[in-house]
């Protein structure tokens, strides 16, 4: 499995990363959405109707779901501090799971732990 540091050095890679001011709302439940993304600084809190589900920190990747074929956001995504974001699209997704098997195995599994919380906490 690759280590937190070794999932979000793929990101890194990549120019430009986004940046969200503490408050800042990045993505909200029911959006579309063409973008993953890799906590490269600060913290993100993980919400479903409104309500904290947990906050998620550098090293962390969240909203990968809208690239494999949900719609909609399950969740919405508020920068608890200020917050640095790398991100993918869907063609770098591909590529970077192409080039790096693991990473492919690191999403799934953070997503599907992500996507069990949210279902206990209906």
């Amino acid at each position: 499995m690759l280590s937190p540091v070794a999932k979000i050095s793929i990101f890194q890679r990549k120019p430009d990363p986004k940046v969200f001011s503490s408050g800042a709302t990045i993505f909200e439940e029911g959006q579309s959405g063409d973008f993953m993304y890799g906590i490269l600084a600060g913290e993100v809190e993980i919400l479903v109707h409104d309500k904290i589900l947990e906050t998620i920190q550098a090293g962390e990747v969240f909203g990968a779901g809208v690239l494999v074929g949900i719609k909609q956001r399950n969740y919405t995504a508020i920068a608890k501090t200020s917050c640095k974001l790398a991100f993918l699209n869907e063609y770098s997704f591909l590529f970077v799971i192409q080039e790096t098997p693991m990473f492919a195995i690191q999403v799934m599994k953070s997503y599907s732990e992500r996507l069990n919380r949210i279902e206990h906490s209906i």
